[in-house]
């Protein structure tokens, strides 16, 4: 163990900028009033980083099937910034705070993934993630309530969880249901992870096992804050939330502290801000003893989880070697 705690505070001022519904009648010049109005807010509060939630500029259009997906091409971006989306970069410019945006987007070669970019306290975007970890369904299901067809709206990204030096730090992102999944964090930590910045849109109903819809709000909590202390990062949970459309979605936005502590949590479900001073310097007190990965960790015991998707058993139930 290398043993080196806490050297000089770095301390980033990040706010989740937590969003109630969007509708299909909103107009994208509205919700990017609401999102420079969100930036305004916390940039009130003395935030550097602003996190705004997964498809932040649109209502959940998956939650509706389509025969002909180009019907639903408006709601995807193909640049960013955009003559629509230019005022919030604006904003962040005459404010000097970055942010994390949620959109879908549509690239030139026709494909369609579910993005986040950050973007520095000058407007100018440092990284791009695409959501690897897409739930749901790829067909019409039209036995539901509401559809959840993401895997028919997006393509998983085969671009890897990335790590980019920004802010004073190691800022790493992912998106909705990477949360779920221990490798997301993994992944970010075997880089020195020291922000992770996640959005996501949850259904409080789970249709395929609603025994679950009561645990929404613990299993939110409970991925991210695992996933904050097992490698000693911060992470920042940023929701849409409230009854959007009809359904109901999770809110309890959070900022987590690598011990796993939640240091701010939202307390509505609409558009909220909250705030928490994220001193980096705090990783170092995980990754370098309990989470000492370069010394704990033994990658040769791990064969399975490099090679394969799901269980393997034999006939009588014992595992495959």
């Amino acid at each position: 163990m290398r043993g080196t705690l806490r050297g000089e505070p770095r301390v980033v001022r990040v706010a989740a900028a937590q969003m109630g519904p969007i509708n299909r009648e909103h107009a994208r010049e509205n919700v990017v009033a609401r999102l420079c109005a969100l930036l305004h807010r916390a940039a009130d509060c003395g935030a550097h980083l602003v996190v705004f939630p997964e498809l932040a500029l649109t209502t959940f259009f998956p939650r509706w099937f389509v025969d002909d997906i180009s019907e639903v091409d408006h709601y995807y971006e193909r640049d960013v910034p955009s003559p629509v989306t230019a005022p919030l970069f604006s904003c962040a410019r005459e404010r000097r705070v970055g942010f994390c945006l949620g959109y879908a987007e549509l690239t030139s070669e026709g494909h369609r993934y579910n993005t986040q970019v950050l973007v520095d306290r000058d407007g100018a975007i440092i990284a791009k993630y695409r959501k690897i970890h897409i739930p749901g369904h790829a067909s019409n299901e039209p036995s539901r309530k509401f559809q959840h067809a993401e895997r028919y709206y997006f393509e998983p990204s085969g671009e890897g969880f990335g790590v980019w030096n920004a802010f004073g730090g190691r800022i790493g992102m992912m998106i909705c249901n990477d949360r779920r999944w221990p490798e997301s964090y993994r992944e970010m930590g075997l880089q020195g992870v020291e922000l992770i910045l996640c959005g996501y849109n949850t259904p409080v109903n789970y249709l395929p096992d609603p025994s679950q819809d009561r645990l929404a709000g613990f299993h939110n909590s409970l991925v991210m804050q695992s996933g904050a202390y097992q490698n000693g990062t911060f992470v920042v949970g940023v929701a849409k939330g409230g009854c959007e459309e009809g359904v109901d979605s999770l809110a309890e936005s959070q900022i987590i502290a690598p011990s796993g502590e939640i240091l701010a949590k939202t307390v509505g479900n609409g558009d909220e801000v909250i705030v928490a001073d994220c001193d980096l310097e705090w990783c170092k007190n995980y990754q370098n003893t309990l989470f000492d990965l370069d010394y704990y960790r033994r990658p040769e015991a791990y064969v399975r989880s490099q090679h394969q998707r799901g269980p393997r058993t034999r006939a009588d139930g014992s595992p495959l070697l």
